[in-house]
């Protein structure tokens, strides 16, 4: 069960809708100093959920958007020139490492096999952080936590995480929400009342069965949610879900033209 939160705190926490058991188990893990990795689409709520979770938990968040070029130095930290003097100034994860804080590596797929090794030591019953360029050792103080993400779907033989590192971690698999849930999240998040957000779940249904046959991916609940908003400033339901959920999905224009006409068998009444 989830630890219970105050209606105090809970008012000032990003919004999460719980599906199962996710926050009691991330809580768990940062409480005996364990590090998490998120498993799940894209726009399911893996972001969002550790936002939550770091507020709930009292705890700074420093997010890296991980990408093919991060280095090393980008998450450590490196030596720059200013005033005239040379000058160290550290990165991401040096800073949550001081801070006791949540280090949020998003996409850590994207980030260079060699990059990722620098984490290793944070994640095993070390829990140091060693910087060469300084002679330091940082030890992570009892509340620091490490938690990456990625995205199973975009994984393929260049981009997995090797499984030295895949094995430092506890998992957490997330999925869309189920249909009762999503539609509570486009109700608090997308100002939808109940009944748009029904239709717009529903649509969400179709166009993500369709994905692995004409799309690479279904609809996220993020995109919904960006609809669900359009709607909600005066633009008709067509138009907001042309733009918010069918031209994202695709540039074929066979494509759009089809997923255009599932939009119409949910709105053209």
């Amino acid at each position: 069960m989830n630890a219970p939160v105050s209606a105090a705190l809970a008012a000032n926490l990003p919004y999460y809708q719980p599906v199962a058991d996710e926050c009691a188990v991330f809580e768990s893990a940062w409480r005996q100093q364990l590090p998490v990795l998120i498993k799940g689409p894209t726009g399911c709520g893996k972001t969002r959920f550790v936002a939550h979770m770091a507020a709930r938990l009292g705890l700074p968040l420093f997010t890296v958007s991980c990408h093919d070029d991060l280095s090393a130095a980008d998450l450590v930290g490196r030596h720059l020139i200013a005033a005239g003097e040379t000058r160290w100034c550290d990165g991401p994860l040096t800073r949550a490492v001081r801070a006791g804080g949540i280090c949020y590596l998003d996409e850590v797929v994207e980030a260079r096999k060699d990059t990722t090794v620098v984490l290793h030591p944070l994640t095993d019953d070390r829990r140091i952080l060693p910087i060469e360029r300084t002679g330091e050792e940082l030890a992570a103080p009892p509340g620091f936590m490490l938690v990456v993400s990625y995205n199973p779907g975009y994984q393929h033989v260049l981009k997995t995480l090797k499984p030295s590192t895949r094995q430092r971690f506890v998992a957490l698999s997330f999925d869309f929400p189920a249909p009762q849930v999503e539609m509570a999240v486009l109700q608090q998040e997308g100002g939808a009342d109940e009944r748009l957000a029904a239709r717009l779940v529903a649509l969400a249904g179709q166009l993500r069965r369709l994905s692995g046959y004409d799309l690479d991916e279904g609809v996220s609940t993020r995109l919904l949610v960006y609809a669900a908003k359009l709607i909600a400033s005066g633009m008709t339901p067509l138009a907001a879900c042309r733009v918010a959920l069918v031209e994202p999905l695709s540039d074929e224009p066979e494509t759009i033209a089809a997923l255009l006409a599932v939009v119409a068998t949910q709105f053209e009444h």
